[in-house]
């Protein structure tokens, strides 16, 4: 392990323990190995992917409507950081947080932020949707199953579903291949309540 991996698995990732529950750390951890597998793809720097994903959400420390400039900002901030990178390099990895946010309407501005943004989809129809339930609870601890369901029902046809707001900006076949069947099982709604209800059973026993 390098003294960059050292200091991001030490100092970095474990922040992630304290976020809701679809951004932990293996949230961050997916996103990473992710990231590297795109960065290695597209011919882009493979260390500064790996932090640009390791910092990607920090900033839901504060909020989440603008974690991602938080994110940033943090990642700006942290000197330890100027050991291993430019300040060039280090504003590019801060645009490219700021361009990863799945509402973002505009394209990332380099292909660091394509490449973390693509990574953070992770369209794994069975983790977008308990992600999702996840939120919800968050959001409304007592509402009970039928309240989560709806708001997270909701939430996926906003985002998911043909004409939703979430875009794949580098279309890899992973993430295809994956919107696809997560639009399968949104279009089938017995089959999405069914895997809410056993995401609800599984977290409230």
């Amino acid at each position: 392990m390098t003294n960059l991996q050292l200091y991001i698995e030490q100092s970095i990732l474990p922040q992630y323990d304290a976020f809701d529950g679809g951004h932990k750390r293996d949230h961050a951890e997916a996103v990473i190995r992710e990231s590297i597998v795109l960065a290695r793809e597209h011919g882009a720097d493979e260390q500064m992917a790996y932090v640009i994903a390791a910092y990607h959400d920090l900033g839901l420390r504060y909020d989440r409507e603008t974690h991602h400039i938080r994110s940033g900002e943090i990642l700006m901030a942290d000197q330890t950081l100027r050991k291993w990178f430019t300040e060039e390099q280090l504003l590019t990895m801060r645009d490219a947080i700021e361009d990863h946010r799945a509402s973002g309407k505009n394209p990332p501005r380099t292909i660091y932020g394509a490449i973390v943004a693509e990574a953070d989809r992770q369209i794994i129809p069975e983790t977008v949707i308990a992600r999702t339930m996840a939120y919800s609870a968050k959001l409304y601890p007592e509402g009970g199953f039928e309240a989560l369901y709806a708001r997270s029902r909701e939430h996926l046809l906003e985002k998911y579903a043909e004409g939703g707001y979430m875009r794949l900006w580098l279309n890899s076949e992973r993430n295809v291949r994956s919107l696809e069947a997560l639009r399968a099982i949104i279009r089938n709604e017995p089959q999405l309540r069914a895997l809410c209800e056993q995401w609800y059973q599984t977290n409230n026993p």
